[in-house]
């Protein structure tokens, strides 16, 4: 059983660290821009306390190795990125963000080891620090659910990138299996619930990826239609223009260029007012007279 657990483990540092690495692309193109532009900074410096409170909470814990590494691992992952926001965010925004990396990340995080280390003894330890790191995952589990929300309004996929969702949901899959294997309720509890939101997710995924593909209504297909209609019917009717000009230069001098100019706005004009089969069938016989010259 020791050894399944540690197998499990394993799994579950792999997958973490595969979600914890996901936001590189992101700060990538941060760096190239040297500009955070419409990030913003709350997830990574949430994360960087959730990592760094279940890290402690694997130091205080006599079996918590793989909790440790994991979390120890995120941790370096959220503070590179918070680093790189603070070097690149506007003004403004490097300020709030500064505070509140002082707050969260320094502050409370301080103060929960202090008072852990100075004022609770024993069991009570790992009782107060694995409440305080559940709350925290939770929350992190629970936080797409305003993009479900979307998915649902909206019968769109967009804005719930399915790699993500199912990494999350595999994570949380995992470490709940590690849980009931070790026997710990501070990872199980906030994994299980993470399980089911990520079901709920990859539900929603597969219920709405078909319909993102038709979420253009009828009206505003049959617009774009149409609009490409007239603007292929416009360029015929232009292509015609200048056909007619070669065979008059061919046998007269060149015409009046006012008259051209109120050839080609009646036959705009013209374009417009026509009905799409007019416009088709007219845009066929054009063709036909291209093609064969």
């Amino acid at each position: 059983m020791a050894s399944l657990s540690f197998i499990v483990g394993i799994i579950g540092n792999v997958i973490s660290i595969l979600v914890f690495a996901s936001p590189i692309k992101t700060f990538w193109w941060v760096v190239k821009k040297k500009s955070t532009e419409n990030y913003k900074g709350v997830p990574y410096i949430t994360t960087l306390l959730s990592t760094s409170l279940w890290t402690f909470y694997g130091i205080i814990n006599p079996d918590g190795l793989l909790v440790t590494t994991v979390n120890g691992a995120g941790a370096i992952f959220q503070l590179i990125y918070v680093t790189l926001f603070l070097i690149y965010a506007p003004k403004d925004k490097k300020i709030k963000t500064a505070k509140l990396v002082a707050v969260l990340d320094v502050g409370f995080l301080g103060a929960v080891i202090a008072v852990t280390l100075l004022a609770i003894h024993g069991s009570m330890r790992l009782t107060f620090v694995g409440i305080l790191c559940a709350g925290l995952t939770i929350g992190m589990y629970a936080s797409p659910l305003s993009a479900m929300r979307t998915v649902i309004r909206t019968k769109s996929v967009e804005y719930m990138p399915f790699l993500f969702s199912f990494f999350l949901f595999l994570n949380a899959g995992v470490w709940s299996a590690y849980s009931l294997l070790v026997k710990d309720i501070y990872i199980g509890v906030p994994n299980a619930i993470g399980f089911v939101l990520g079901s709920a997710q990859l539900i929603l995924y597969f219920i709405f990826k078909n319909k993102s593909a038709s979420a253009k209504s009828p009206e505003a297909m049959e617009e774009e239609g149409s609009a490409h209609l007239v603007k292929g019917g416009i360029e015929m009717h232009s292509l015609e223009d200048d056909l007619k000009n070669r065979s008059l230069n061919k046998g007269k001098s060149l015409p009046k260029p006012h008259v051209s100019r109120q050839n080609s706005l009646q036959n705009i004009m013209k374009t417009v007012s026509l009905t799409p089969y007019e416009l088709q069938s007219s845009y066929l016989l054009h063709s036909d007279v291209v093609d064969h010259p």
